[in-house]
């Protein structure tokens, strides 16, 4: 992947941790635990994420974690809650952030290999990465692809309210939210993102 093919990175969060992002930045999770956010999150994959260390890094947990394209398993798993979402957009100089890691997959997955950020790139494969569908009828090349494209940028304690450049929503709903706790970027209201969701 060339670096010009990232405009953005993408962080999934629910709509009622918009305030504390927009004041705090997007914490890591070691971070943000004493601010209470809320969730999104299946419970069985953040316990396998608590106890993972990044080799050459540390513990993932204290990590800000961003996909390189949210439009993913994780997001597909939790749409049933969409009109709860919001999906940041965050500007890609956050690539040069001291210490980040690229991950070429779910940074929970012991296929996964991590690389110094931004020459990280170079080693994944931005076809699968935005991919849209990851179907296969090969078990292992459905695996494969799933879990390239949920890759990852792990950012080291915090990610900065700076370098938020907007959100995109599943529906008014969502929208008017965000405009009540402040949020004064552009918001996109984009059903397909959402598989759909939101018409």
């Amino acid at each position: 992947m060339d670096r010009a093919e990232l405009p953005e990175l993408h962080f999934i969060t629910h709509l009622n941790n918009i305030a504390s992002i927009l004041e705090r930045g997007i914490l890591s999770n070691a971070r943000s635990g004493r601010h209470n956010p809320t969730s999104v999150a299946m419970e069985e994959i953040q316990e396998r994420r608590s106890t993972r260390v990044i080799p050459h890094g540390g513990p993932l947990p204290n990590y800000a974690c961003l996909y390189l394209q949210a439009r993913n398993a994780m997001l597909r798993k939790i749409l049933g809650r969409h009109q709860e979402l919001a999906i940041l957009r965050i500007a890609p100089d956050v690539l040069d952030t001291p210490g980040a890691i690229i991950a070429d997959g779910n940074a929970s997955s012991d296929y996964t290999r991590f690389y110094p950020s931004p020459d990280g790139l170079q080693f994944l494969d931005g076809l699968l990465v935005f991919a849209r569908y990851w179907t296969s009828d090969d078990p292992y090349d459905y695996m494969h692809r799933k879990r390239a494209r949920m890759a990852e940028l792990l950012v080291p304690d915090k990610v900065p309210a700076g370098l938020i450049m907007g959100a995109y929503v599943s529906c008014p709903q969502a929208r008017a939210e965000l405009l009540g706790v402040g949020f004064a970027l552009p918001i996109v209201i984009d059903h397909d993102f959402f598989f759909g969701k939101g018409a």
